[in-house]
């Protein structure tokens, strides 16, 4: 069974506080999806390998732990996008995919429509981005782009999710580590998060 990991960091939950408020606009909600996602960041790559090497400094030699993993982040469009300029700030030499899934309406299913990743992705880590977990059809199928890619090492990163959509993701892809700020309680009849935020890709870009 994949893991879930709540992130319930003081900071993260006071800007998720704000991120919800529907009066909080685009440049705002922006500017706080990218902080909070830095701020994830952290903990997701928390156990990630290191490896031991000499440093010399100024003074002497130094024992020192230095983190040789090869990383990809890839944001599922176009909410996901939100998410990447506050990893990068973290791990500047990731690689960047892009995936493409939209959910039609009336089915709530996912529709599959682009995917561009780096070509050595079955050596990295990838961290898959998408700031909703609701159904979860769309990280579900976000995984099984890259697995057929080759990938085998997959980290999801979601802002807020639903019961439904964790366990989705678990019932499908027991091997990746789902990682979120916020379990809400439940969705409604049109697969939207309660609370939830809305449509996260409508605030980011302030096209409704």
């Amino acid at each position: 069974m994949a893991n879930l990991h709540v992130i319930d960091h003081p900071l993260i939950q006071h800007k998720l506080s704000i991120i919800r408020d529907q009066n909080t606009g685009p440049k705002e909600f922006r500017e706080l999806l990218e902080e909070v996602s830095m701020l994830m960041a952290y903990e997701v790559t928390r156990n990630l390998p290191v490896e031991e090497i000499e440093v010399e400094t100024p003074v002497a030699t130094a024992q020192c732990r230095t983190m040789n993993t090869k990383i990809a982040v890839v944001p599922i469009l176009r909410a996901g996008l939100g998410m990447v300029g506050g990893i990068l700030k973290l791990i500047p030499t990731a690689k960047v995919g892009h995936i493409g899934v939209y959910r039609d309406p009336e089915s709530l299913q996912p529709v599959e429509y682009y995917c561009k990743l780096p070509v050595d992705i079955t050596d990295r880590e990838l961290i898959l981005l998408d700031p909703m977990l609701a159904t979860g059809g769309s990280a579900v199928a976000g995984i099984q782009f890259l697995k057929q890619r080759g990938a085998s090492q997959i980290r999801l990163v979601c802002l807020i999710a639903a019961p439904e959509g964790i366990k989705n993701v678990q019932d499908r892809h027991p091997d990746v580590d789902i990682y979120v700020a916020a379990v809400d309680e439940c969705l409604n009849s049109h697969g939207y998060i309660i609370p939830g935020l809305g449509d996260a890709g409508d605030r980011l870009f302030g096209t409704k």
